[in-house]
């Protein structure tokens, strides 16, 4: 399994990931046509490589054309807000040898953005499926947090001019580089975070700005504040790494192939980088991605309708997963197991539930680790209506599954046999893919 590894030791942006990733050994060629799929025009992207404390790495410029301005990442306005990013103001270190000036082409690029035109950009592009998830998840993410610490709806939250072609190129970047390279998992360092304040259309906010402390509430991310003045952690880096990396902790045991460095911008008194190892799990060292409490209690003296009805209620509750298993208790009685799959964290609420709906006097619970395919629900417009999909998938696996109650209700309407609209729902899906991830 290829996995990759963010050593976030100084903090995360866009330009610093897009950098790292391509200091991996990228073809520069191959992944500047890749970009070009989006066929967005107004910039060009200069690609160097940088001497840094004596260590070469890779660093992205951003450069609009009207300008010539060096717009690097984080340095857009999301949500009406301007980000300083340390990673990109100060000094414009430059060095020219391994320069590749590529210009793509993207249409109206004078206007404001919100997520569904960028949405839009994307998956009217020709990228690769794949690609087209990651990044409007990423932009998703931002945009939820920005919505919510500006107390605006997601649909007012606008990525201005500047900012959008900048964020564009950065985290569509990134997700073509992570398809190139074939990474079927990824992990990450703990983030570490300045201190201080940075400018904003507003005045002075304080590090971590809002839109980051935002997208790390109840992420389980784990933040390490550094004797730094500046900020290290952008919006940007933060939305990439949320959305795309399995945990945060240690390096795992890996088998190491390559490693990659993506330039900051700032002096900031220690080496500004950020690094990414990629390499192999040891099939013996292999992680599972997930964790969940196991309920269970066994029931001898209960109706079949109340116990249908406490299933009902534990999956509408939240519940992963429901289900009886017939067993034998004491005296011979025929009885059931009930075994309810949840979170960590939600087990007192289940429990709760167990207790005034059934007979039961106990509840054991225990933890069990578990390989998890990554999964979200895709529309898929048919001309009966728009139909859920589950798809799912891990490395080169993929799955896809239409929504049984969606098919349910066409079936109803138009009188067709339920398994000719999961028919037609598939041939759907695999001749057009999917639109927009569904919330």
């Amino acid at each position: 399994m290829k996995v990759l590894y963010f050593d976030c030791f100084s903090g995360i942006s866009g330009d610093m990931t897009l950098g790292a990733l391509l200091d991996l050994g990228i073809d520069k060629a191959a992944f500047l046509a890749e970009l070009e799929k989006l066929k967005v025009d107004g910039y060009s992207i200069e690609i160097n490589k940088k001497i840094k404390n004596g260590i070469s790495g890779t660093d992205v410029h951003v450069v609009l054309e009207e300008t010539g301005h060096h717009e690097n990442s984080e340095e857009h306005q999301y949500g009406e807000i301007h980000h300083t990013d340390h990673h990109h103001h100060g000094e414009h270190e430059h060095t020219h040898e391994n320069t590749y000036h590529e210009h793509t082409h993207y249409h109206n690029h004078h206007s404001e953005r919100n997520l569904k035109d960028i949405e839009l950009i994307i998956n009217q592009s020709g990228l690769r499926p794949r690609v087209k998830s990651m990044s409007t998840k990423i932009f998703r993410e931002i945009a939820r947090a920005e919505a919510k610490v500006h107390g605006k709806d997601i649909s007012e939250v606008h990525f201005h001019e500047v900012g959008a072609v900048d964020s564009i190129v950065d985290i569509v970047g990134s997700c073509i580089c992570l398809d190139m390279l074939g990474i079927e998992r990824i992990f990450a360092s703990e983030l570490h975070e300045g201190k201080g304040f940075v400018k904003c259309a507003h005045g002075l906010l304080p590090v971590p700005v809002p839109a980051v402390l935002e997208m790390l509430c109840n992420s389980k991310i784990p933040l390490i504040t550094e004797d730094i003045p500046f900020e290290l952690v952008t919006p940007t880096g933060l939305g990439i790494i949320k959305m795309i990396s399995s945990g945060f902790g240690k390096m795992p045991p890996l088998s190491i192939e390559k490693t990659g460095y993506g330039m900051g911008k700032r002096e900031t008194g220690r080496f500004n980088a950020l690094r990414v190892v990629m390499g192999s799990l040891y099939q013996q060292d292999m992680i599972p991605n997930d964790e969940i409490s196991i309920l269970e209690t066994n029931i001898d003296n209960m109706s079949p309708e109340i116990m249908g009805y406490t299933m009902e209620k534990l999956l509408d509750s939240g519940a992963l997963d429901v289900y009886y298993t017939p067993i034998y208790m004491k005296k011979n009685r025929p009885s059931a197991m009930l075994t309810v799959l949840v979170k960590c964290g939600e087990e007192k609420g289940i429990s709760d539930i167990i207790f005034s709906e059934t007979s039961t006097l106990g509840v054991r619970i225990s933890h069990s680790q578990r390989f998890c395919m990554d999964r979200e629900l895709v529309k898929v417009n048919t001309q009966y209506g728009d139909v859920r999909v589950k798809v799912a998938n891990i490395g080169d696996i993929m799955k896809f599954a239409p929504e049984y109650e969606d098919c349910r209700s066409i079936a109803l309407k138009t009188g067709m046999p339920i398994k000719e609209v999961y028919e037609l729902v598939n041939e759907k899906y695999r001749q057009e893919g999917y639109d927009i991830a569904v919330q």
